[in-house]
């Protein structure tokens, strides 16, 4: 059995410049491969909006929703560090608020820490939820559920200003007490210029490579999400087409007969038949 990573691992492989490998998941089986593969963290993300139920985006997604796949996702995977997304609305409308449904993925789902989006605007969410002691990941860039304000799912800090609003918002996500930071979809000079800043772990979907890790989701990982591939996605193999065909063999094999086989079929114990059919023959 590995030894679980805990944060203080985390900022260990910083300053050693070890890379910290991080991936989403949504069920068992998915956390149970996760963790045989040796990831060092699992976020179960909003993402499962899209990845799992089929939503246009992250925001449809409810506290329970999140709170049932981090359950299972934690029993697939007890040895790894699990840190659960606070959806929309879940944090947004109190310190009050953020504390106790962050408390709920503790409590309910046994998770390692929480993540929520935002910066300058979710100090005080940060904050409150820290002196709750909980882990806070902090999540700046694109912050999908606020994706209407930013214009869209687009790439952020791509001017001098807009960058300089990006490190802002690091800063503050640090100041606030979060122990680790995502940074989304960013130009790498960036991230280069966050990561030199802050003491704090600094990870990276599509933000480049100057940092202490990266995300990616693992739909996108294996192929498995059809809608979009993101341009930062590198997929490492399509298990779509492997189980479409698979899928499709199957029809085939049902509808010419060839699926059940003999080999596929139980056989009742020798010398029951003529008795089962001996007693049913006034049936």
């Amino acid at each position: 059995m590995r030894k679980k990573l805990m944060i203080h691992d985390f900022y260990q492989m910083k300053q050693g410049g070890r890379k910290i490998t991080w991936l989403t998941s949504y069920d068992f089986p998915t956390a149970q491969f996760a963790e045989a593969a040796g990831l060092d963290m699992i976020l179960v993300g909003d993402s499962l909006g899209m990845c799992v139920y089929g939503y246009p985006g992250t925001v449809p997604v409810t506290m329970d929703q999140c709170i049932v796949h981090c359950d299972a996702v934690r029993r697939g995977a007890p040895n790894t560090f699990v840190i659960g997304d606070m959806p929309f609305l879940s944090y947004q409308t109190s310190d009050e608020k953020a504390v106790e449904n962050a408390g709920r993925f503790l409590k309910e789902a046994n998770v390692d820490a929480v993540k929520l989006e935002g910066g300058v605007r979710a100090a005080s969410r940060i904050k409150a939820i820290v002196e709750a002691g909980i882990l806070v990941v902090g999540h700046i860039g694109l912050t999908p559920q606020s994706s209407g304000v930013l214009g869209g799912h687009k790439a952020q800090g791509r001017t001098a200003d807009a960058a300089k609003l990006v490190v802002e918002d690091a800063l503050a996500v640090q100041n606030a007490g979060a122990q680790m930071i995502l940074v989304e979809a960013v130009p790498p000079e960036v991230t280069r210029f966050i990561h030199q800043k802050l003491s704090i772990p600094v990870l990276s979907i599509g933000a480049g490579p100057h940092c202490d890790g990266q995300l990616l989701i693992v739909s996108d990982l294996i192929g498995q999400f059809q809608a979009f591939t993101p341009k930062f996605v590198k997929k490492y193999c399509n298990v779509a087409d492997v189980i479409v065909k698979a899928m499709s063999e199957y029809c085939e094999d049902v509808r010419t007969g060839k699926f059940p086989g003999e080999e596929h079929c139980y056989r009742m114990i020798e010398g029951e038949e003529p008795k089962f059919l001996k007693l049913m023959q006034n049936r």
